[in-house]
């Protein structure tokens, strides 16, 4: 087993989505979005992005999740004007994740399903071996922030 796997913890987990799924069983569940804002710090050992690539990667773990679209990430710390690759970058992202929703008005209620996603270096299509570094400073946010169930 190389050391990238071994880093590389894979999630395997449902998340409430907006896209129905037909191998999920359970029926639509009444959702409303939240709002986060969160920071992490990522170190690379192994992989080093630039501040406009971990922007992008981080964008797309989180709409792959079900974040909302209209989600923010900035990465700061990298020479150059972001374009050069950084061994430790801040990161900053503002996004909206769907949750059951308990008293909220009905024009705020939309209808989710769960969905099961699994996150490991080869999945999704975008992911490397280098992402798991990645992953691992993202896991906080990730576990804290997104409806989560069944979490292995």
């Amino acid at each position: 087993m190389s050391h990238n796997h071994r880093l590389c913890a894979a999630f395997a987990l449902a998340a409430l989505s907006l896209g129905s799924n037909a191998s999920i069983a359970d029926s639509p569940q009444a959702s409303t979005w939240h709002h986060h804002h969160a920071t992490f710090t990522y170190f690379g050992i192994t992989a080093f992005y630039s501040c406009d690539g971990l922007e992008g990667k981080v964008s797309q773990i989180l709409l792959f999740l079900g974040a909302r679209h209209d989600l923010r990430v900035q990465a700061d710390g990298c020479a150059r004007g972001g374009s050069s690759p950084s061994r430790i970058v801040s990161v900053t992202v503002d996004f909206d994740t769907l949750s059951a929703a308990s008293d909220a008005p009905a024009a705020d209620i939309v209808q989710a399903n769960w969905t099961p996603f699994k996150l490991d270096a080869d999945r999704p299509f975008f992911m490397g071996q280098g992402d798991c570094e990645l992953i691992r400073a993202m896991q906080p946010m990730l576990t804290q922030d997104f409806s989560l169930r069944r979490l292995d």
